[in-house]
């Protein structure tokens, strides 16, 4: 959920933000050239497609990028900030692989069609609205629901107001809201560690021009032209600002509906955004099955800095809800 300044911007910054900075990328640029889908002829001719998507709804248009035959059990795969549905380029291309169709949309206020003004369009329930809206114009009745960030807090929402419609949860980084509220207004850890959405929510343009001043973020373990593509994104008009949005329009209070589908979270031991606490609680707000992977050394960009473990725990996952 924090898009890391570089630069002499980020000199200005609070400790609690420069302390996030100057991260050093462990992938290397042909893992960023092959996840941006320009890897060379031979490459590329081994896995499967990644195909661009139009999805019409009440709200407008959401870009999308999809793989995976179109008969294949379904899977909506729901991106963080300051990411792109291509963020999940890896888990894409695997789960087509396995059969499976796999669709990750450019959520509210990143899809240009769906980029509302006004701070009340981000509250959280729209964008859980979107979910069963985009599910609908796919004709889909049954999916599986993944998300990251912020896409982790719209997907713990959706699976449990949604337990009919949604098979599976696999929620990454952000644990469930009932318990992130909880470590927000108790632990002192978590509350250091959300410092940085301080800034986020000040007015338009204070974070746009500070964050688009510093250039492309360095996110760990995501490849330098990737973060660029997020960067030249974000940096078109209206819409960094709708990003930030999601951040100004939502507290994380409100959502204490346990979650009763079969749910996988995935967490790192190395999130700067994300305290233990939470972490920890989120069990006591799941109702179903339920299993915890606190994946050790790995920062907050779980499903690109550990891609392949992640593919593989969301394919483990999968494979043991019955369709």
């Amino acid at each position: 959920m924090v898009f890391v300044l570089v630069g002499r911007q980020a000199g200005r910054m609070s400790n609690s933000h420069s302390r996030r900075g100057f991260i050093k990328m462990s992938a290397t640029a042909a893992v960023g050239v092959a996840s941006l889908g320009i890897a060379g002829p031979a490459y590329a001719a081994e896995l499967p497609r990644i195909t661009p998507l139009r999805i019409p709804t009440p709200a407008g248009t959401f870009d999308a990028v999809a793989a995976g035959p179109r008969h294949g059990r379904k899977v909506l795969l729901l991106h963080g900030f300051p990411e792109f549905g291509i963020e999940w380029d890896h888990q894409l291309r695997a789960l087509a692989a396995a059969g499976y169709r796999a669709v990750a949309p450019d959520q509210r206020g990143y899809s240009p069609g769906v980029r509302p003004s006004g701070l009340e369009n981000y509250q959280l329930d729209h964008a859980v609205g979107d979910v069963l809206a985009m599910a609908d114009a796919l004709g889909w009745h049954r999916f599986d629901l993944v998300g990251h960030d912020w896409g982790a807090a719209v997907a713990w929402i959706a699976a449990a107001k949604y337990a009919r419609r949604v098979r599976s949860l696999t929620a990454v980084s952000v644990p469930h809201l009932g318990a992130f509220a909880e470590a927000l207004r108790t632990d002192p850890v978590q509350q250091e560690a959300s410092k940085y959405m301080e800034f986020f929510r000040q007015p338009a343009p204070i974070p746009e021009n500070t964050i688009l001043a510093s250039g492309p973020p360095k996110l760990p373990g995501v490849a330098p032209e990737k973060c660029a593509e997020y960067f030249r994104r974000l940096s078109l008009p209206g819409a960094l600002t709708a990003a930030l949005n999601w951040y100004r329009a939502n507290d994380f209070e409100g959502y204490g509906q346990r979650v009763a589908v079969p749910t996988l979270f995935i967490a790192s031991t190395k999130d700067p955004m994300v305290a233990l606490s939470g972490i920890q609680a989120t069990k006591n707000w799941v109702t179903g099955p339920y299993r915890l992977e606190n994946l050790e050394g790995i920062a907050h960009n779980i499903p690109e800095q550990a891609a392949e473990t992640t593919t593989a725990l969301l394919l483990t996952h999968l494979a043991s809800v019955c369709s």
